[in-house]
Parts: structure tokens; C-alpha cells; sequence
């Protein structure tokens, strides 16, 4: 006999296929290979003593304090481990049990039931305005329409055009400046009927921006305040559009003059929590989540929120990632817009593997040939 070690990211299914296990023995085998950690915040004391023990019995385990035990604590952080098969033992125990530990329960279940992870589309940029903090992305008109046709070739699946730019520090602009900049791009892109070869989405929340754009062609709303007009909501509602809600603290003018939280993840999920609800009360079905990476958030934000991407699947919708270029990488190692495309494409592999759907990006043929490159291992056990 020899063994070999296989890395935690394996194809269960392929693995499963070589060895010749039952399909039904498969089901119960892939869900004891799902390894998860929870992070329990503000546990109480006797919670954490009964959650210790009922994991324990399952198979799986708690971290909690060490003065638990001798119950010095009211409440403390705990770290759950366990497969999805305990995970399952675990909801229906706990179901039953005080101290918080029936809400604990219902909460596993979101995990558990979280919808899989889509294809991978890429959404290429297009800025029709002359401040975006990247020059490589600003186009004007035929030029626009010939960049985005050659985005289209190089794999994009989704045509993301601006015409204001939200870089740190920047001034808003009235909606008639906007839709003159944004208008020759999506009229031309219109007339060539582009739309029939990707998707269409407008970086905007202006309505009377949208509205033109979702009757020429477009069919997806990418809102960096996330529905904070009303308006913006029912135009997304009237014509049916995918509406992508991006997290943002304070505005493009402030976002970055030392933005502070006192746990980012629960904050960026909490407030997700509140623009759900609110699209679905427009009657908005088709929803995307975007983390919002350099809007209102230090180096160690971004990482967190990327490094903890799987978290936000458990609402239910897909995930958009737009790092492209940004200062973070500079915060990680000193370098210009131009010479950021190398960590750009680390980062969105990161967000790829932690549960990214769609990368929102300015160099498209890179990004598909290192997509391509990443499914290529999941071809092989």
C-alpha cells in the first residue's frame, strides 16, 4: 500500500468516480469532506458550555476561552469546526436547546443551504469620463464601441460602461454632463446591436441615466450606493433589470478618510441584510453583491472581505468583485495603475476561489487566459 497526500481542494466527484463508490454512498462521503469554521461572537457562557459538549458528541469541536470552563466569563468568541454532516447533527440539537443556541440553529441552516457558486463572467470597464483613475479604460464614442467589440472577442461576458468616476476624493456630476458622456457610447453600441453579443450594465446611479441606457440594449444596473434612490429602484423594477448592490461607506468625496469598523465582516453582511430587502420591495428578483473593495475601507478590509468572500454566499445571490488595479496593491507592494495587472489577477483568483461569480476588470484577455488556466486544475483529480 502507498499513499499519497491529495490537496483539500480536490474534485470529490472525479476522486469519487476513479475509486468506484456508490453514488448514494457519494452523497453522505461529500458532505463529511466539507470542512468549516463558524466564528461565534459574543457567545453566552452556558451556550458555549452545551454547544462544546453537543459538538463534541457529533464529532466536531468548539474553541472557547480559556476561563469558560470555570464560567468567569458572561459571554466570549468560540470557533465551531466541523464537517457539513455535523453541521447537520448539530442544527437538530441545538434546535432544541436555550440560550440562544435555537437562533444558533436556524443560522447553521443558511450555511448549509447557501445556493452554489455560478460560472465565472467577466465584466470588462469602459469609462466615457476623463478622470477615471485608470487611462486605460477611458474611451470616447467609435473608439469606445471598437474597445468594447474587441473585450467581446477577448472573453467578456458583461460590458461594464461609467461615465462619473467614484476614485477616492472625486465630485459627483449633474445627470445631463453624465448622460452626454455615457449617451454617443451606448447610442453606437445600440445601433451595432452589441447587446446581442454580451451583456450590458451601466455604472450609474442616475435614473434618468438608467433609463436610457435599459431602453438601448442594457439590461443590468450597477449602483455603487445600492438603491439609495428610490428612483434608481423602481426604474431597475420597471424594466427588469439585474441590479448589482455594492457596499459602500460614506461617499467617493470621504470614503477613504479613515474608515473604522468594529467588525467589517458583520457590517458589509448586516448592510446587505438591509439593501435585500429593500430591492425586494421594489419587486427586484435579480440581485448581485459586490463587497465594494477600495469604497470606504483600509488595506485590511479588503483583504478580510476577500479572504471571507464564502461568507456573504449564505445570502443567497451571486458575488461581484471589482479589485482591478486598485491602491491596495500598491499598499501592498509600491506601484504605479500601470504596473498593477500581476496583483490584480492574484487577488481575483482569491475571490474566484473564495466564491466570486463575476470579476469585474480592465485587462479581459488576461483574466480569461487565467481563468481558463484555474479551471484547467479542476479538470484533474
Amino acid at each position: 500500500m502507498k499513499i499519497i497526500k491529495l490537496s483539500n481542494r480536490l474534485d470529490k466527484e472525479k476522486i469519487f468516480e476513479k475509486i468506484g463508490s456508490t453514488k448514494e454512498g457519494n452523497r453522505i462521503l461529500k458532505d463529511k469532506m466539507e470542512l468549516n469554521f463558524l466564528y461565534l461572537k459574543g457567545v453566552k457562557n452556558p451556550a458555549a458550555l452545551i454547544l462544546k459538549q453537543d459538538a463534541l458528541s457529533v464529532g466536531a469541536d468548539l474553541v472557547v476561552h480559556k476561563d469558560t470552563i470555570l464560567c468567569k466569563k458572561t459571554t466570549s468568541d468560540a470557533l465551531l469546526i466541523a464537517t457539513n454532516t455535523q453541521l447537520k447533527k448539530l442544527s437538530k440539537k441545538e434546535i432544541l436547546q436555550p440560550f440562544g443556541l435555537k437562533g444558533f440553529s436556524k443560522e447553521i441552516l443558511k450555511y448549509l443551504n447557501a445556493p452554489k457558486k455560478e460560472k465565472v463572467q467577466l465584466m470588462g470597464v469602459v469609462n466615457a469620463n476623463e478622470d477615471s483613475f485608470f487611462d486605460g479604460s477611458r474611451f470616447k464614442g467609435s473608439e469606445a464601441v471598437k474597445y468594447i467589440k474587441k473585450m467581446i472577442k477577448d472573453g467578456a461576458d458583461i460590458i461594464d460602461i461609467g461615465g462619473v468616476s467614484s476614485r477616492p476624493g472625486s465630485e459627483p456630476v449633474g445627470e445631463d454632463e453624465e448622460l452626454r458622456r455615457v449617451k454617443p457610447i451606448i447610442d453606437e453600441a445600440y445601433k451595432e446591436k452589441l447587446y446581442e453579443k454580451a451583456l450590458f450594465s451601466l455604472d450609474s446611479y442616475s435614473p434618468k441615466c438608467l433609463e436610457y441606457a435599459l431602453t438601448h440594449g442594457f439590461k443590468i444596473v450597477n449602483d455603487i450606493t445600492a438603491l439609495s434612490n428610490d428612483e434608481v429602484a423602481k426604474i431597475a423594477a420597471k424594466y427588469k433589470a439585474k441590479v448589482v448592490l455594492m457596499h459602500m461607506k460614506g461617499t467617493p468625496k470621504d470614503m477613504q478618510k479613515n474608515p473604522t469598523y468594529d467588525d467589517v465582516l458583520l457590517e458589509v453582511y448586516e448592510f446587505f441584510q438591509k439593501r435585500i430587502e429593500k430591492a425586494k420591495s421594489f419587486g427586484i428578483k435579480d440581485i448581485v453583491l459586490d463587497i465594494g473593495i477600495g469604497f470606504g475601507k483600509k488595506l485590511e478590509h479588503n483583504l478580510l472581505l476577500l479572504k471571507h468572500l464564502e461568507y456573504f454566499l449564505s445570502l443567497g445571490y451571486p458575488l461581484l468583485v471589482g479589485a482591478s488595479r486598485k491602491s491596495m496593491i500598491d499598499m501592498i507592494t509600491p506601484s504605479e495603475v500601470q504596473e498593477r495587472l500581476s496583483g490584480t489577477l492574484v487577488l481575483h483568483l482569491k475571490a474566484v476561489q473564495n466564491g466570486a461569480s463575476i470579476i469585474r476588470c480592465h485587462d479581459v484577455k488576461e483574466h480569461y487566459q487565467a481563468l481558463k488556466v484555474e479551471e484547467a486544475f479542476k479538470r484533474v483529480i
